[in-house]
């Protein structure tokens, strides 16, 4: 009967275009599925499964139930089931569908579920490409979460016990992810894929500290006994280590100071309090990966940490906006927005360059409408750095914002005064021949300020002077820099055909390459990783000659009768 039924139901959804099935064919379909597989059918079902891909993930409940017993008889086909429904249907179906299983399961069948599940949650993530990192975040945190629920082992003897569930489901949980840390590593050509998987990661590593190995009781009295929870923790320290964290940056993590500053509930959502407690504990208690942390911090490291402190100490006990020009010419401020530069730059260790940041913005607070002014001048003359000068005109561009509100006007960052400094941010070091790429976050905040002061500036108010330079502005700058951006794209699509069709039946994929763009030798690397990297540096021309586009078109509005 549940075969007749679901012949019919297949043959009626067959003549259906576009797979716009009513609600009542999916029950049906769904239903008499079920019904088939637990009737032993499979076979039958694995034959007509292919024409219609789209319901097919309504069948993992009745298949997921059935392989988890420990004796069935038509295993195989189940099995072979379930294969074709990882290839067929929707990967975002299939996964909503396989996390509901794993969170359906009982305790009692949780390692069972994972022997089961992982792999086929494996190969669906690895269908969704670039686009898996929040899906793998949304599969981490069920797993823990199911994780979570089994009960702490008693002794050594039941930790070393292969069939413990905790231990069990945790070392399979580790080489579920592993392939994932593995992927997320540092590396050139870095993108936003790589850093939101290695978000997800981060997030996964910290959760795994918190639970279950806050609550795990470790033996260290036999150094010798098998330990899967020590290599747990010892896999969540070296993944963590493999992404891009330091231990000892992770040990000093300053997150008591983040309630000071805008988004620290994104830096307790990454960073829990309980999850770096329980990272200390590990290291320095029970020693689990310290053959990877320093025996002694870096001397200057370690004075440089404590610089900044004392600097934003000092900091906190001044006023906003009163310190002035003549406290500013001062050599020492001078010196220390030098240091604060270099440790933004060149300091290796990431969380002293994210604190220099912060300790520059506070600095900057404090100073009044012209010290703030002197200040951006001098810092765009000596930073060198694209990103710190892309910083310094935001903080430009924010400055002229709060002018421009009723109440707020001055004579520094409107009008006359405002002009010398906008030649400063208006301006192409190289001419056309500049390095885009290079000097990336500079230009991209300049054509940001520019749109900004065309769009909130209005020509027959012209507070702030930029409709009386705008033909300097355009032979100085926005010429120039759509002639830069025509060169670049020219050169970098020339490579990128040059380097596809050397591709095509020449090169293994893992073989290295060396390409050059311009004058200019990119590293050595995989020739899918060196199309990567041409991509991504067309996609930043693409992004500068939209903003460049836009103020194009806002000026010849503008300057319509």
């Amino acid at each position: 009967m549940a075969l007749e039924q679901l012949s019919d139901v297949v043959q009626k959804c067959q003549a259906v275009q576009d797979d716009k099935y009513s609600p009542e064919d999916y029950d049906v379909f769904t239903i008499a599925g079920r019904a088939c597989i637990e009737e032993g059918h499979s076979a039958q079902v694995l034959s007509i499964l292919d024409m219609v891909r789209c319901m097919g993930w309504n069948l993992l409940p009745p298949l997921v139930q059935l392989l988890l017993k420990q004796e069935v008889k038509n295993r195989t086909p189940c099995q072979a089931i379930l294969k074709l429904l990882l290839k067929v249907c929707s990967p975002k179906e299939l996964l909503v569908g396989l996390l509901e299983q794993v969170e359906e399961t009982p305790v009692e069948l949780l390692v069972n579920s994972f022997l089961l599940l992982l792999k086929p949650l494996k190969e669906v993530l690895m269908r969704l490409g670039v686009r898996k990192a929040s899906s793998l975040g949304m599969v981490l945190s069920t797993l823990l979460e199911q994780v979570a629920k089994l009960p702490m082992p008693r002794s050594l003897e039941q930790e070393a016990d292969d069939f413990h569930p905790l231990c069990h489901c945790c070392t399979s949980l580790m080489a579920f992810v592993r392939p994932f840390v593995d992927e997320a590593r540092p590396g050139p050509p870095q993108n936003s894929p790589q850093d939101e998987l290695r978000v997800e990661l981060l997030k996964f590593c910290m959760k795994s500290l918190s639970e279950p190995l806050l609550q795990v009781q470790f033996q260290d009295s036999d150094p010798l006994a098998v330990s899967p929870l020590r290599e747990f923790a010892v896999d969540i320290l070296s993944s963590l280590t493999a992404i891009g964290e330091t231990l000892q940056g992770l040990v000093c993590h300053p997150v008591l100071s983040k309630r000071r500053v805008a988004g620290f509930l994104e830096e307790e959502v990454r960073y829990p309090k309980e999850s770096l407690a329980s990272l200390a504990h590990l290291l320095f208690v029970h020693h689990i990966a310290m053959d990877a942390f320093p025996a002694v911090f870096r001397t200057e490291e370690h004075c440089i940490h404590k610089g900044l402190e004392l600097y934003v100490k000092s900091l906190v006990m001044v006023v906003d906006g009163t310190v002035t020009v003549t406290e500013l010419e001062v050599k020492t401020f001078t010196n220390v927005s030098q240091s604060l530069v270099k440790i933004m730059t060149l300091c290796p260790a990431h969380h002293l360059r994210t604190k220099g940041l912060k300790v520059l913005q506070l600095s900057i607070d404090k100073f009044n409408v012209e010290a703030k002014y002197k200040f951006f001048q001098c810092m765009l003359k000596i930073s060198s750095h694209s990103g710190v000068e892309g910083y310094i005109i935001k903080n430009i561009r924010n400055q002229i914002d709060f002018s421009l509100k009723p109440g707020n006007e001055n004579d520094w960052f409107l009008g006359v005064h405002l002009m010398p400094l906008l030649r400063q941010v208006f301006v192409l070091p190289d001419g056309p021949e500049t390095d885009l790429l290079q000097y990336m976050d500079r230009l991209m905040e300049s054509l940001n300020v520019l749109r900004y002061l065309v769009i909130r500036d209005k020509v027959t108010e012209n507070q702030t002077g930029v409709w009386t330079e705008l033909t300097q502005t355009e032979e100085r700058f926005m010429r120039p820099l759509r002639v830069g951006l025509n060169m670049s794209k020219a050169h970098y699509e020339m490579e990128l055909r040059r380097t596809m069709e050397g591709n095509k039946g020449k090169v293994k994929e893992k073989s290295l390459l060396s390409v050059a763009v311009g004058d200019e030798q990119l590293p050595n690397m995989t020739s899918e990783s060196q199309i990567q990297a041409l991509h991504s540096a067309l996609h930043t021309f693409d992004m500068m000659e939209s903003v460049l586009v836009r103020i194009e078109e806002l000026v010849e509005v503008k300057d319509l009768p």
